[in-house]
């Protein structure tokens, strides 16, 4: 009689740990200094290839009335129609389309980016993901830090005001900065 071995599969199924996740931006404030903001709701989803990394994907959602700049006049600014609209456009997602693996051993993750409705395909240069590791509660963990810049124009973002002394309030290059950690489902 002979055993049949059961398949070991190499996809895996990661939740994103929104307690241990940021979601921050940062944009040029009145062309002087960089202002940094960051979503407080993040949720999502990576299904891992370990035998084909680039076989995998990653979906997030972030709730958009969770912007947090440290100003609550300037949040409620940028929730409003002027902004995210967040009453019109209440989340902002990213679903990855493709995953490449760079020449430094960091990852381009591309994928479509919708923001105030529009969406546009961005690239994030992914370091990680790191080695899984248990936690003290018995999950397995890993963390991954991603970074890109968009236009915010090209998102349907254009509300801004010329200063006096010449330029403009607020700069177009919005940097983003992810620092995900995801649990094991």
């Amino acid at each position: 009689m002979s055993a049949l071995a059961t398949p070991q599969t190499a996809v895996s199924t990661w939740n994103i740990d929104p307690v241990h996740t940021a979601a921050e931006f940062k944009v040029k404030h009145m062309m002087v200094s960089n202002v940094k903001g960051h979503f407080t709701a993040v949720k999502g989803v990576l299904t891992l290839d370990t035998s084909a990394l680039t076989n995998s994907r990653v979906e997030a959602t972030i709730d958009a009335a969770s912007i947090n700049t440290r100003d609550p006049q300037r949040d409620t600014h940028l929730k409003s129609a002027d902004f995210f609209d967040v009453e019109k456009f209440p989340a902002l997602s990213f679903n990855s389309t493709q995953i490449d693996r760079l020449s430094d051993g960091e990852l381009a993750v591309a994928g479509d980016l919708t923001i105030h409705g529009v969406t546009r395909n961005v690239v994030f240069t992914v370091e990680g993901p790191t080695p899984p590791a248990k936690d003290p509660w018995g999950n397995t963990r890993m963390g991954l830090s991603a970074t890109t810049k968009i236009n915010r124009k090209d998102f349907g973002l254009v509300y801004n005001a010329a200063l006096e002394t010449g330029g403009i309030l607020i700069g177009e290059e919005v940097a983003i900065t992810l620092e995900v950690e995801f649990v094991r489902a």
